[in-house]
């Protein structure tokens, strides 16, 4: 018999600014960990005005991560260290594993007026820290769209619904990452591995996140799970829902996190910034 998860806390995303000023909403980071383990932080940087997000996010450094974009509306060019070029429309996605190290910028630019996406971050395990780099890019076409019986509409980034299995894999914390629409009333009850985190993140409407809840949660709130049950079940509100679900296996490993750089230990947080002023941080390509 399934068990329904019931919601360990819910918060709502906070005003910020990173990269050359770019204003935007945290879901969640630094002052969260370890509670999103393996996920170390989402932003979410919809913006109605160009002067919110067009100073983008000049070059920096990344390593012992991998950073998740996922575009909505607009789209983002970016370019990096090994010479790779390219940019993330409206609807696509980037999964890029930063691993040993890779310089970068990532530049926002409206698309008939309108920018806006998200960016989640996962722990890479200890092992698995300074592998190399790599990329897994998607155009929306390419991301499975599931209509459940009940309703429920479902791009599946990655991960698994109604035997429909998304794109991007062989990812280090076995992630889960679900773009989810419910129409008004609609139920979505979608199983998650006994342990793992499971949270999801508001963004259109509102809804019933737990068959305990009473009152709605609604745009930008974020919701992280218990770990007690194999299911997560939801009911839209009379607007409907629209949010991100997102689930992996906790790493539970010590964090030192430096700005665009997380690792194990302070020493190899160290070493990181002692390369990259050197010149070195660079372990594959140009």
């Amino acid at each position: 018999m399934n068990r329904t998860r019931r919601i360990a806390g819910t918060s709502v995303s906070r005003p910020t600014r990173e990269g050359a000023g770019v204003r935007l909403h945290r879901a969640f980071g630094y002052s969260e960990i370890p509670a999103y383990d393996p996920f170390l932080m989402l932003d979410d940087f919809r913006a109605d005005r160009p002067d919110e997000y067009l100073a983008g996010f000049p070059w920096h450094p990344h390593r012992g991560i991998e950073t998740v974009t996922y575009m909505l509306e607009g789209r983002v060019e970016h370019g990096d260290s090994m010479g790779h070029k390219g940019d993330v429309p409206a609807g696509g996605v980037q999964w890029m594993t930063a691993g040993s190290g890779i310089i970068h910028q990532e530049m926002p630019k409206p698309v008939d007026g309108k920018m806006g996406g998200f960016q989640l971050w996962v722990n890479l395990p200890r092992e698995s820290k300074m592998m190399d780099p790599r990329y897994q890019e998607l155009r929306a076409d390419e991301i499975p769209r599931v209509t459940l019986p009940e309703g429920a509409e479902v791009r599946v980034i990655c991960g698994s619904v109604g035997g429909v299995t998304g794109p991007v894999r062989d990812l280090m914390a076995d992630p889960e990452y679900l773009d989810v629409t419910l129409g008004p009333a609609m139920r979505f009850s979608h199983p998650v591995k006994p342990g793992y985190l499971a949270a999801a993140y508001v963004f259109s409407g509102s809804g019933l996140f737990a068959p305990d809840m009473t009152e709605p949660l609604r745009n930008r709130t974020m919701i992280r799970y218990d770990h007690d049950g194999d299911t997560i079940d939801v009911r839209a509100g009379e607007e409907g829902v629209r949010f991100l679900f997102f689930a992996g296996k906790p790493l539970r490993e010590p964090v030192a996190w430096g700005g665009p750089i997380v690792m194990n230990t302070q020493e190899e947080l160290r070493q990181a910034f002692d390369e990259y002023e050197r010149g070195t941080f660079i372990k594959k390509g140009s």
